[in-house]
């Protein structure tokens, strides 16, 4: 039996959709483990500046990504409102540090248009996709790129 694409273009796809400064991003809601409230992390010597360092979670070490600082903007001044998404992406937990967690979304796949040609540069490997929802334009991240360099390797 084949896979038929164009029956899976219009399935329904939930995001998770969050704010980072002033922009709103989503990841499939299928990686999402949980939301924490922040807590600080431990730093850790020699990791990228987008590292927060790690957190404990029920015994296991999880490293904390500031999205915003990932994403080539000012790092988030973490305070008692920002929020952990934790996300499982394929063997690695990660837990991302974001402004707010904005809404649940269920769109269609074919709802969502893939980045212009001209979006080049270190946050547009981030972005896998564009949706509008309600006059807000959502990027849909690639959770891949978010996962540090030394993570993904050891992944």
């Amino acid at each position: 039996m084949t896979h038929d694409p164009t029956d899976a273009s219009n399935s329904d796809l939930e995001l998770l959709a969050f704010r980072v400064g002033k922009q709103e991003y989503s990841v499939d809601i299928m990686k999402v483990r949980e939301i924490r409230g922040w807590s600080p992390a431990t730093s850790l010597p020699h990791a990228p500046d987008y590292v927060r360092g790690v957190i404990n979670l029920r015994g296991a070490v999880l490293p904390i990504v500031d999205l915003s600082a990932r994403l080539g903007m000012d790092p988030i001044k973490a305070t008692s409102r920002n929020v952990i998404i934790v996300m499982q992406l394929e063997t690695q937990t990660l837990g991302v540090l974001v402004d707010a967690v904005s809404d649940i979304l269920t769109l269609q796949k074919s709802d969502i248009q893939p980045p212009p040609e001209l979006a080049n540069g270190k946050a547009s490997s981030f972005i896998s996709g564009l949706t509008i929802v309600e006059d807000r334009m959502i990027r849909v991240i690639d959770l891949a790129g978010v996962l540090p360099e030394t993570g993904q390797a050891a992944a």
